[in-house]
């Protein structure tokens, strides 16, 4: 059921909290069916104990591990192409040259343009810690990143 929930939703980046509803609808209902709970019962403990993100934090992930395969060409061209590091964008080489830091491209409207994959992406990258983005493998990346936000998803 769960996958089916995940598909395509990099897609859903920036969307208003109020769309989100409708996914956390459908993964409390999920979770009352597996503990065979009641609808007036606290989901909160159920989804904790699933380790179970939220839905922002699922698109989150999702955009996150995309832009790591992208980074790293595991990613189609046409998404890899999109993704650029501040350290790649000048001629001569820059201090900054070690880090992850991704260049944001600017957008022009706020609705449609901040949702794009390049923006979103980049934005959201550079706001992780530096040890999640300089993970070695994809597997290790995963592991850190589900962590991380599963601490600010359950606080």
């Amino acid at each position: 059921m769960l996958p089916r929930l995940d598909y395509g939703n990099g897609t859903l980046a920036g969307l208003p909290a109020y769309q989100h509803r409708r996914l956390q609808s459908a993964m409390n209902a999920a979770a009352r069916l597996i503990y065979r709970r009641r609808r007036s019962d606290h989901i909160t403990p159920l989804l904790r104990d699933l380790h179970w993100l939220r839905p922002p934090e699922r698109i989150d992930f999702k955009l996150a591990v995309t832009v790591y395969r992208c980074l790293h060409g595991l990613a189609p061209p046409y998404l890899a192409d999109d993704i650029r590091r501040v350290a790649d964008v000048g001629r001569r080489p820059l201090r900054s040259a070690s880090s992850w830091t991704l260049v944001v491209p600017r957008t022009r409207l706020v609705t449609v343009g901040d949702r794009a994959f390049p923006v979103a992406g980049s934005r959201l990258w550079n706001s992780l810690p530096s040890d999640i983005q300089s993970a070695q493998s994809l597997s290790i990346f995963r592991k850190q990143l589900k962590t991380f936000l599963f601490s600010r998803s359950y606080q």
